[in-house]
């Protein structure tokens, strides 16, 4: 079977806390909080909550110089390489590096004069942190625009015009990203500038929409990013619980086969034969399962019929039927329990798989 992706792009390693981006490093999953960020005790709990479902990264909004301060009590309590998200005073970003920031991102359509940028560089170098470079195709400089409109080539010209000046002031740790609304215009602009520059890429579509529709835009736009070797390190946008943008990045990760993390859940869309609330039974092991990391496909099925053999490749699972159910494993029916138990009885199973996984593993060491 060949593969969906071509050979990744080469590009230049930066680093971002612990986390190194680009070049050979796997390809890192990262969100944004949504809370105010001077609310450090909401920013933090948010913070801890999207490091439990996976987030490597966090960007946090720096819109005062309130919220550049709490970064410092904020960094304390986490355990993830926080960015300073900066729109307009370059002086916000300044403070968010001393107050230990890993990483900085501003958009050069609003930061404002050279050596507002100079200053921010020199910052970013004495911290030893680096610089995304954020390229929004509504809000460019007002020059390109006028000249090329809100095109992916006006976007390119955006992220190269400004990658240069970050390397004439000898500033090189750099990663950039150019998004737009739309997917065609957002994969464009990147392939535009992939040609140009060996910078990482932060790849995702902005402004996506909510649950349906920012899934739909994220998976293809990153997706076909991916699939053709462009992209270091990935943020899906959603109008919704920063945690849910975790999630669907990783499975975009899973099913391009770039990244495995926690279990794979396969499930059936069911039918007439369904006689379990297959819905609300997914939903739950969804949830459960959530904050783990073993590597197990999980099968929820509907009915007893074709659930074992349809997920005959999947290392436990369940189907449903009138008032009981079964569990099997790789196919095989090795427990009936009654429906109201189902769910209790996979996750106990699959707690003994993983322990005696981990055991074997330790065993071995």
């Amino acid at each position: 079977m060949g593969s969906l992706v071509m050979p990744r792009r080469k590009t230049r390693q930066i680093r971002v806390g612990p986390v190194m981006v680009g070049s050979d490093a796997p390809i890192s999953v990262q969100s944004m909080t949504n809370t105010q960020t001077r609310d450090t005790a909401a920013t933090i709990q948010q913070i801890h909550a999207l490091t439990s479902a996976g987030c490597e990264i966090v960007r946090v909004a720096v819109p005062e110089m309130v919220d550049a301060l709490a970064i410092r009590e904020i960094k304390d309590r986490i355990t993830i390489p926080v960015i300073a998200d900066i729109h307009f005073d370059f002086r916000l970003a300044l403070a968010a590096a001393e107050s230990g920031a890993n990483g900085l991102r501003i958009n050069p359509g609003n930061i404002g004069a050279r050596h507002k940028v100079k200053q921010v560089a020199d910052c970013a170098r004495s911290h030893g942190i680096p610089i995304r470079i954020g390229v929004n195709a509504g809000s460019l400089e007002k020059e390109i625009a006028q000249r090329l409109g809100t095109t992916a080539a006006a976007m390119k010209e955006s992220g190269l015009a400004n990658i240069r000046i970050l390397e004439d002031l000898g500033f090189d740790d750099i990663k950039v990203s150019l998004k737009a609304s739309d997917v065609a215009r957002t994969v464009e602009a990147y392939q535009l500038l992939a040609a140009e520059t060996d910078v990482p890429f932060h790849v995702g579509v902005t402004e996506a929409g909510g649950l349906y529709a920012g899934i739909t835009k994220s998976a293809i736009g990153i997706g076909l990013l991916l699939s053709k070797g462009l992209g270091d390190t990935i943020r899906v946008s959603l109008t919704r619980d920063p945690v849910e943008e975790i999630r669907t990045g990783y499975e975009i990760l899973r099913a391009l086969g770039l990244r495995q993390r926690g279990p794979e859940i396969i499930s059936c869309p069911t039918c007439g034969r369904c006689r379990i609330n297959l819905f609300k039974i997914a939903e739950d092991v969804e949830k459960a399962l959530l904050e783990r990391d073993t590597q197990i496909k999980v099968a929820i099925m509907g009915c007893v019929v074709n659930g074992p053999g349809e997920a005959k490749e999947a290392d436990i699972g369940i189907a449903g039927a009138d008032g009981t159910g079964i569990l099997f494993k790789k196919g095989k029916v090795f427990k009936k329990v009654a429906q109201d138990r189902l769910v209790d009885q996979l996750l106990y199973e699959i707690d003994k798989m993983t322990k005696n996984s981990e055991d074997v593993n330790g065993s071995k060491k």
